[in-house]
C-alpha cells in the first residue's frame, strides 16, 4: 500500500500565502501522478493540481497564483493570493504503483482544511 501524510492547512486572510505538502511512504515502486484536489462544502471534489514528470496542470481558478512541484516522494503547493472562495478541504492525490500491485492505482489523503476569511 502507499500512504499520503499531509501537512499545512490553516485559516489565513484574503491575499495571503499558504503552503502544503505532501509526502508519500509504503511500498512503492513507482509514482506517476501527484496532485492536490480540493472541496468545498456542498461540493463535488475538484482537480487543483497535478505534476507528472515534468509536466504541470493547473485548474483555471487557481492558475497565476498556486504553484505544484515535487521531490523525490513528496508534493507540495504553494498557495498565494488566496481568495475566501479557496476555502475548501484540501486532498493529496497520488498514483502510484506498489510491490503489492502491477497496476497503478489511486491513493488519497485525509485532508486538510484550508479556510480563508475575507
Amino acid at each position: 500500500q502507499v500512504q499520503l501524510a499531509e501537512s499545512g492547512g490553516g485559516l489565513v486572510q484574503a491575499g495571503e500565502s499558504l503552503g502544503l505538502s505532501c509526502a508519500a511512504s509504503g511500498t512503492i515502486s513507482s509514482i506517476y501522478v501527484m496532485g492536490w484536489y480540493r472541496q468545498a462544502p456542498e461540493k463535488a471534489r475538484e482537480l487543483v493540481a497535478t505534476i507528472s514528470g515534468g509536466s504541470t496542470n493547473y485548474a483555471d481558478s487557481v492558475k497565476g497564483r498556486f504553484t505544484i512541484s515535487k521531490v523525490a516522494n513528496t508534493v507540495n503547493l504553494q498557495m498565494n493570493s488566496l481568495k475566501p472562495e479557496d476555502t475548501a478541504v484540501y486532498y493529496c492525490y497520488c498514483n502510484a504503483r506498489s510491490r503489492s500491485w502491477d497496476v497503478n492505482r489511486n491513493y488519497w489523503g485525509q485532508g486538510t482544511q484550508v479556510t480563508v476569511s475575507s
